[in-house]
């Protein structure tokens, strides 16, 4: 058999006498790396340099924080080879949730998020899912505030819900968490996630940071009155607010989900940030498109100007507007704009997946291999649907490991079944009886 087909476990190499372990590793930091293989050609190529294999610091700091198993490394982490000061080999763990445990990467490229903060429900996608997202509503009004959900009162705040979800979901899921007002003093904001922090380790912590558009301190509290500019009405300072917050963030080690993003021409500049996670908001997005271009298309079929009137109201109520705008002939124009940007009526947006897409071709080409795209904001079958067509698209191939699809365990559960369940379960049960 050639040598290149050949492949060798590093516990193998050890009793072979072709390496020894590392005077600073213990048996059990060994063990957990032993079963660890190499094609034989890349160990005889080893061979002339390295004499020892052991593991890092950071390898020792990883297992005994989490207190891992014996024998094993948590999910989470890939395996990583560094080479010592001292001339061996180092088994390294660096934090990727592309990985389940033992270094082995999970079932599918693309992976599943849970968004929600609700330990009841996460408890069912424990095992399948390698990202949790949460906010602010999602912590409080979908669960600490409604007695369905946060049953018999068991969860008092968010520090102890986020404690039940760690021991939940284990090391090898991010948890997204966001702070209360992003517009606090930053000795505040950088209190808080000093606690998100302590709670879930700096390897499962990703702090949310939201685009804040023409909002700020002083502007807020009108706005949620009810009075506020249209979203493109701002000044500099704050339009960039959030990515000044996700860059400093960056900047002192912490990784970033940079969200509140559906536009196409949002994630270029995101990415300036460094974000660890960018988003596309899908569905609400496409519903609205829907609803602008089935306006217009009776506007032009009858030249009735109560559709331009119906397409003011209704992009006022979809936040596309100023509150106070009156102006239905300039809201038509927009309109019109708008959806011609979202290229219904083209391959790339006809299912509203036009940013998705655009974002992925951004990665593809940024110096940011660590990011990821986060699919959110699915609420029905449809785009589901659509969603799991586009990723077996050949163009996005090579970005399958940089997709995440995030939704309520409620929401996944309904594509685990078909009416061939029923068609068959019914014969077989029968058969039984």
């Amino acid at each position: 058999m050639e040598a290149i087909n050949m492949k060798c476990s590093l516990e193998a190499l050890v009793q072979s006498g072709r390496l020894q372990v590392a005077s600073d590793t213990g048996k059990d930091m060994f063990d957990r790396v032993k079963h660890i293989t190499l094609p034989f050609k890349t160990e005889m190529k080893l061979g002339e340099t390295v004499k020892a294999i052991g593991v890092t610091d950071e390898f020792r700091k990883v297992i005994n924080l989490f207190q891992v198993p014996a024998g094993e490394t948590p999910a989470g982490f890939r395996h990583e080879y560094v080479y010592g000061a001292d001339g061996s080999m180092r088994i390294n763990l660096v934090r990727d949730i592309s990985f389940g445990a033992n270094g082995v990467r999970r079932p599918t490229n693309v992976l599943f998020s849970a968004n929600t903060a609700n330990p009841f429900s996460v408890y069912t996608m424990r095992n399948f899912i390698a990202n949790l997202t949460t906010n602010p509503q999602i912590i409080y009004d979908s669960f600490l505030n409604n007695p369905k959900a946060n049953k018999n009162n068991q969860f008092k705040d968010r520090y102890e819900v986020l404690k039940e979800l760690c021991k939940i979901v284990g090391p090898g899921v991010d948890i997204s968490v966001e702070v209360n007002n992003p517009f606090a003093e930053e000795s505040a904001l950088m209190e808080e996630i000093a606690q998100f922090e302590e709670i879930l380790t700096p390897y499962r912590l990703v702090v949310k940071v939201p685009h804040t558009g023409p909002l700020n301190a002083d502007n807020v509290d009108s706005f949620l009155s009810g009075k506020y500019p249209a979203v493109n009405d701002g000044k500099p300072e704050d339009f960039f607010y959030g990515h000044n917050l996700a860059y400093r963030l960056h900047e002192k080690g912490y990784r970033v989900n940079f969200t509140l993003m559906a536009e196409p021409y949002q994630t270029a500049l995101a990415l300036t940030a460094k974000p660890y996670f960018i988003n596309a908001f899908v569905e609400r997005r496409h519903i609205h498109t829907q609803g602008l271009s089935s306006l217009l298309k009776r506007l032009d079929e009858t030249g009735d100007p109560m559709y331009r009137e119906q397409i003011h109201a209704f992009m006022l109520k979809s936040d596309m507007l100023a509150s106070d705008d009156t102006d239905c002939e300039a809201a038509e124009k927009k309109a019109r704009q708008i959806v011609a940007y979202r290229g219904l009526d083209t391959a790339d947006g006809h299912d509203g997946l036009d940013s998705a897409r655009h974002s992925l071709r951004l990665l593809k080409q940024a110096n940011l291999p660590d990011t990821r795209l986060i699919l959110c904001n699915t609420k029905s079958a449809q785009m589901y649907y659509d969603i799991d067509k586009m990723m077996v698209e050949p163009e996005f191939a090579d970005m399958k490991q940089r997709v995440i699809l995030t939704c309520e365990p409620e929401y996944f559960g309904q594509f685990t079944s078909s009416p061939t369940i029923y068609t068959y379960q019914r014969s077989f049960l029968n058969s039984v009886k």
